[in-house]
């Protein structure tokens, strides 16, 4: 059988993504690693003498990137906050993995003095890889311990002080953060980062935080690349995942037989970190290829609002101006 032309190739992928379901289920990538344009797998020691760190690493997507990333010889940071429940994780990692290194380190994401602390007590002098994986769909309105939104404080807030303060251990260092398809509902809401107005709901805060990880990756990528750090995004598709059935029963219920496992919605979070050359930063992955900002006219975002959402969080965070 002849290989597909390139553009065919293309095209067909193109219309997974835009059709949004066939593309986003396990159905994707079946068809995908079949086509021509599918990248190829990092080599199989692609990250031997690496240290990378996974936070929100105890379940779902973020326990099938460690394991992922520590089959291909990194040494694991779990940044956990449940340190009981890392610490029954870890031990059966260490019954599959026997060969592979893990070790635990505390954090609650979005609590900004918790990143604080971690950071100065994190005892790692170089870090090659970043995955801020830690993420949360609370059912009401909640804040963090220093008063924002929390999934505005845990999506967006904390990664970015995180990142910052290990600035000097990530010198050519990659950064992803694991955002979500859902963002595509939403436009930036730089006037109202904090969710005050209007009815809440916890499906539309959630994507609004991760619409907001996703128009930042230009700043980011930008602010951290004098440093050799570059920033990319990746969202999972729909993936069978605790935060999943917790969160989206009746979403789970409907599509249950259709979604991606954990190690699926994992996968480009995984290439990002390993494959290369190095990818480009400043750009949204899915399924190993770079994909649009947005689907929809109506979420646009011009380059104003890109400013006004980061001025905000350089002020909660006090961040200096500047690279």
């Amino acid at each position: 059988m002849l290989p597909l032309p390139r553009a065919l190739s293309v095209g067909i992928d193109t219309v997974l993504d835009r059709t949004v379901a066939p593309g986003y289920t396990r159905i994707g990538p079946a068809i995908r690693r079949h086509l021509p344009t599918w990248p190829a797998d990092p080599e199989p020691d692609a990250l031997e003498g690496r240290v990378v760190a996974v936070t929100g690493a105890t379940s779902g997507l973020g326990l099938a990137t460690a394991e992922g990333l520590a089959r291909l010889g990194a040494e694991v940071v779990m940044v956990v906050r449940d340190t009981d429940k890392g610490a029954r994780v870890l031990r059966e990692l260490d019954g599959r993995l026997p060969r592979a290194r893990f070790r635990l380190a505390h954090c609650d994401v979005g609590d900004l003095d918790d990143v604080r602390r971690f950071v100065d007590e994190l005892d790692v002098a170089r870090l090659d890889v970043l995955v801020h994986n830690a993420g949360a769909m609370p059912a009401r309105r909640t804040e963090s311990p220093q008063g924002h939104e929390l999934t505005m404080a845990l999506h967006v807030l904390g990664p970015v002080l995180m990142t910052e303060l290990l600035r000097p251990r990530l010198d050519g260092a990659r950064v992803v953060l694991v955002t979500s398809g859902g963002m595509y509902g939403q436009r930036l809401r730089a006037d109202d980062p904090e969710y005050l107005h209007g009815d809440y709901s916890p499906t539309t805060a959630y994507a609004r935080s991760k619409r907001a990880q996703v128009e930042l990756l230009p700043v980011l990528d930008q602010r951290w690349g004098g440093s050799g750090i570059s920033v990319h995004a990746t969202h999972p598709g729909w993936a069978d995942t605790p935060g999943v059935v917790d969160s989206l029963p009746t979403f789970h219920r409907l599509t249950g037989p259709l979604l991606r496992d954990a190690e699926g919605g994992a996968d480009t979070t995984v290439w990002l970190a390993a494959t290369e050359p190095p990818p480009t930063g400043g750009r949204l992955w899915h399924d190993r290829r770079p994909r649009p900002f947005h689907l929809l006219r109506r979420t646009r975002t011009d380059e104003g609002e890109r400013a006004r959402l980061w001025a905000w969080v350089r002020e909660q965070l006090d961040l200096p101006r500047g690279p």
